[in-house]
């Protein structure tokens, strides 16, 4: 496990979140917004790869970690092409574009997820697929929701509907991230086959002194993000845009210490949170 390795595999998540999410966003947003987000999303991609080959390899020669490279570097592209039409010509072929970035983006994830958790149960990659999917979902969805809050200060008519709409979207990924992370600690810790290691080695984990890092992931990454997130749809539905904004601010924070010790905590025991 290196720093690297962390890095590689949050802005990996991180940048395929934000392009997934752009799907959700009315095109009210305006092109500025879509060319921003495209831009951000094409820079976390590219410093992502670059840690990749600083982490090298995720798992020795492994075919799956290389398919999830190639696939990476399609989406990448694609997000860059993405970034450089919006706005201008050739728009029928956009929709192709944002698809193969999308599902580039997507295969990446799976892919890299089974090489981290080659040679595991099915059920511990069944976990680490969900984990890394929905860890896309969540850092996607509170990254766009934040920077379409802030949004309505460049375009103050746009509707309220729409951060409402996302801001929906972040608190569902929000319970699709939380329902993940307990059931991978729930196999971790009471799940003796088929790998009867698992548990007790997860249990003394979180009870020795390193167990703060996953006391921590829970505490600034389930149960912040969940409680910021229901204050952030109090404040949309008043059509309080600023103030939600600003609590979007420090949920997207909150979200990122989580998911970065998530990384960490998943390398160092196998156990997907």
């Amino acid at each position: 496990m290196s720093l690297s390795s962390v890095l590689f595999l949050f802005l990996a998540h991180l940048g395929v979140g934000i392009v997934c999410t752009l799907l959700v966003v009315s095109r009210e947003a305006g092109v500025k917004f879509f060319r921003f987000n495209a831009g951000l999303a094409a820079i976390l991609l590219v410093i992502a790869l670059a840690f990749r080959y600083a982490a090298l390899p995720l798992v020795p020669a492994s075919r799956l970690d290389s398919a999830g490279a190639g696939l990476l570097y399609i989406a990448t592209a694609a997000v860059v092409a993405y970034w450089a039409t919006v706005g201008r010509m050739w728009a029928r072929i956009r929709p192709v574009i944002t698809a193969v970035a999308v599902g580039g983006g997507v295969g990446a994830i799976v892919l890299e997820a089974l090489a981290v958790s080659a040679g595991r149960p099915a059920a511990t990659q069944g976990l680490t697929i969900a984990s890394f999917l929905s860890s896309a979902g969540l850092l996607g969805g509170t990254c766009t929701a934040m920077i379409l809050g802030h949004w309505y200060l460049v375009i103050p008519s746009m509707q309220v509907s729409h951060l409402q709409k996302i801001v929906k979207v972040h608190m569902a990924s929000m319970v699709v991230r939380v329902a993940v992370v307990a059931a991978a600690v729930f196999v971790a810790l009471f799940v003796s086959a088929p790998a009867p290691w698992l548990g007790p080695s997860f249990r003394r984990y979180i009870t020795s002194v390193d167990g703060i890092f996953f006391w921590q992931r829970a505490l600034f990454g389930l149960a912040g993000p969940a409680l910021l997130s229901y204050l952030t749809w109090e404040t949309a539905k008043i059509r309080s845009t600023q103030s939600a904004t600003g609590i979007l601010y420090v949920d997207f924070f909150t979200v990122v210490v989580g998911e970065v010790l998530a990384k960490y905590i998943l390398l160092a025991t196998r156990v997907p949170v």
